[in-house]
């Protein structure tokens, strides 16, 4: 067994909680039997073949296959000369705006690893590989890895710096106990987002372009809010923020302070459909309920679409939400730089898409499909809350497993 050492970690703070006297530290190297860096190249992008995980793919924490690229055998083979990704690895984000995220490699599915990622192999001896996950996502890691980064223009971590990383280590059977009762929210997340991507598919096959002979230009459907606030100003203890990287991690709005929120976002007061004008070719439509709790602000990188005409939100979306609709307002995004080109809102207003006034009884198969996404994900919003309000009571020994493990069968 791997001799724990004891770790220095000023910058981490577990506030004021007294560590159970069986509880060790020690850095993340001497608890792994490897950590790999990626190769440093960009690898060319297929239509098929095994997945390349980069940094956006495990925001959420957990390998997401859903826009995820992949590539050729050969360079599938050539990307895992250092390791093979296996089942009880973590995929690691160590540079960009995403980084600091750890997830587990997928069961029956060949990866390799994108720029800036790294690969850690835990000492099933010592750690339990999927306790490790969610100490590495706790928000005192979050916290310390932040304070630890370097680089000027983009934040990253260096390999070094990885491997000496403070981890926390209960004994084995507490950290696999941790872990399941975690789990136990996350596989319930997880049945969510399946019921959710498949009526996904059903309701944007419904309205596939093919099937429908009447076009129409978005501007005759759909009227476009601008409508905006300056949440420094705004007196609410909570907002919801329709982000990019919430839309990304999950497609559920991050309710946070608006304080914590830098610039000026639109106000969605009513009903609507996101539609990011960023990166178009990216298919990022969102459909969106505002909870009526709180308030609800829009990143300016999406365009807020109210439906008129007596169209829903949810018919609306199944026709902005088509591959050929994106692919043409792909052709026509200005910007010199390829990672960030936009699409002006004028030309999405001028675009056609299918007429969802043509739908009859399928508008109603479209609508209820809708309700069951937003329930799904809404439930899912709801277990994730509890799940990162758990994690660091458990982790910092404040909370017992048995006494979370009542907490999580109420929700399951």
């Amino acid at each position: 067994m791997t001799e724990m050492m004891e770790v220095s970690a000023p910058s981490l703070s577990l506030g004021a909680a007294v560590l159970p006297g069986e509880w060790n530290w020690s850095p993340l190297g001497e608890v792994t039997l490897g950590i790999y860096d990626c190769p440093h190249s960009t690898p060319k992008l297929t239509d098929d073949g095994p997945y390349v995980v980069r940094t956006q793919d495990i925001i959420s924490g957990t390998f997401r296959k859903a826009g995820a690229a992949r590539v050729s055998r050969e360079t599938y083979l050539e990307r895992i000369k250092r390791a093979v990704p296996t089942q009880g690895d973590l995929l690691y984000s160590r540079e960009g705006t995403y980084f600091g995220i750890a997830a587990e490699v997928p069961e029956d599915e060949e990866v390799c690893l994108g720029q800036r990622m790294v690969l850690i192999r835990p000492d099933a001896s010592v750690v339990n590989y999927r306790y490790l996950r969610y100490w590495l996502n706790s928000p005192f890691m979050a916290s310390h890895v932040h304070g630890s980064k370097d680089g000027s223009v983009a934040a990253r971590l260096n390999v070094s710096t990885i491997r000496k990383l403070p981890t926390l280590l209960p004994r084995l059977v507490e950290q696999a106990a941790i872990a399941e009762t975690l789990g136990a929210l996350d596989e319930k997340i997880a049945v969510n987002e399946r019921i959710a991507v498949t009526a996904d598919e059903l309701a944007l096959a419904l309205a596939l372009d093919e099937r429908w002979e009447k076009r129409i230009r978005l501007g005759e459907i759909a009227d476009l809010s601008k409508v905006q606030q300056v949440p420094q100003e705004m007196s609410d203890d909570l907002v919801d923020h329709y982000s990019l990287p919430a839309f990304d991690s999950g497609k559920a709005p991050d309710r946070c302070s608006p304080l914590s929120i830098k610039s000026g976002k639109f106000v969605i007061d009513s009903p609507a459909v996101l539609l990011s004008k960023l990166n178009p070719e990216i298919p990022r439509a969102w459909d969106v309920v505002p909870d009526g709790s709180v308030p609800s602000l829009a990143s300016t990188e999406f365009l807020v679409l109210v439906p008129g005409l007596g169209i829903s939100t949810h018919e609306l979306w199944s026709v902005v939400a088509q591959r050929k609709f994106l692919e043409e307002l792909a052709a026509k995004v200005t910007g010199t730089s390829k990672s960030h080109q936009r699409v002006r809102p004028a030309e999405v207003m001028e675009t056609e898409v299918v007429d969802p006034r043509q739908f009859g009884e399928v508008g109603g198969q479209i609508r209820s499909l809708a309700q069951s996404i937003l329930a799904a994900r809404r439930e899912s919003k709801t277990l994730a809350t509890l799940r990162d309000t758990l994690l660091p009571q458990l982790m910092s020994g404040r909370l017992r497993v048995k006494d979370a493990e009542k907490i999580v069968e109420d929700h399951v």
